[in-house]
């Protein structure tokens, strides 16, 4: 079985707790609850039976805080608080970087890389150029590095990719979503390009403005992409795609399937000793999310 490090949390962002319960296979509802998070022990206790990942477990967690840290281990059944980030190498087989806040993820992803230590980075990898880079280059180098949005698994796309011929040639495709284009950009991405089988990006385009993105894509030989990032919206994410034939409007809201699914790629992929999904389709994604903060065109490499 492997032993799986968690590094948790930013603010927000209950990815330490939720995907540590998924992988362990339990959960105290009231600790989760009591931390501000209800609707992710809803989900938990509505996919009960299906929670516990065999070939893995998290054993270890760390956290900026220790009582978060303890939280983390009452909430999921983790056994071991560390005071340090290093202290886990040696100790487990592989690591999960739960946090969503980029800008702290070179560094602290940094000493497992370096050790080869398998990594998985929450969304999104990297909001700058230079620590894209960095990432690519570790990868390049054959460091285990994985990150996605779990979107990319969703049930919902995968209905859409496999429906996609039905609707003839692609003209346009618009995606919505509420928050912010740093944290949340990622997701209607990684659910476009997974459907789209991870197109080519001639350019990137913000034409929006701070709490209301709207984000231009021209792809090479496919269809316009507009997306659509409001922080005083309601609703989930929703993808509409239009064809010639006809369209289709995705409304994603499985999330605990989508996380599950995302962690079980993650642990096979250790399992196999390479991630499963290609760095260069991650790259991809990312290069337009650092592209698309700055208003300006610009060619995606």
């Amino acid at each position: 079985m492997l032993k799986i490090g968690i590094i948790g949390m930013s603010p927000g962002n209950a990815h330490p707790y939720s995907w540590s319960a998924i992988i362990n296979g339990q959960f105290d509802g009231e600790e989760i609850t009591r931390i501000g998070y209800p609707a992710v022990a809803a989900y938990l206790e509505a996919n009960r039976d299906t929670l516990g990942l065999p070939a893995a477990k998290v054993t270890h967690v760390w956290a900026q805080e220790r009582e978060i840290a303890e939280s983390i281990c009452k909430a999921a059944g983790v056994t071991v608080v560390v005071n340090e980030l290093t202290e886990m190498i040696g100790e487990v087989d592989a690591v999960i970087l739960a946090r969503d806040d980029p800008e702290s993820h070179k560094e602290m992803a940094r000493p497992f890389i370096e050790a080869g230590v398998p990594i998985f980075i929450d969304k999104p990898l990297a909001y700058s150029a230079e620590d894209l880079d960095w990432f690519s280059a570790q990868s390049a180098a054959g460091r285990f590095i994985m990150s996605c949005s779990s979107m990319r698994y969703a049930n919902e796309v995968r209905v859409a990719r496999q429906e996609l011929k039905s609707l003839g040639k692609l003209e346009l495709v618009t995606a919505v979503g509420k928050k912010d284009w740093k944290k949340y950009g990622i997701h209607l991405l990684e659910a476009i390009f997974a459907i789209l089988d991870d197109p080519e990006v001639r350019s990137v385009k913000s034409i929006g403005e701070l709490d209301r993105e709207i984000v231009h894509l021209r792809l090479e030989n496919g269809p316009d992409v507009t997306l659509h990032l409001f922080n005083e919206i309601s609703g989930t994410f929703q993808v509409s795609l239009f064809g010639r034939n006809a369209w289709k409007l995705i409304d994603i809201r499985n999330s605990y399937s989508m996380f599950r699914d995302n962690l079980i790629e993650f642990i096979r992929s250790v399992e196999e000793g390479r991630p499963r999904l290609d760095f260069g389709k991650t790259e991809r994604i990312v290069r337009v999310i650092v592209e698309g903060k700055g208003g300006r065109m610009a060619k995606s490499r």
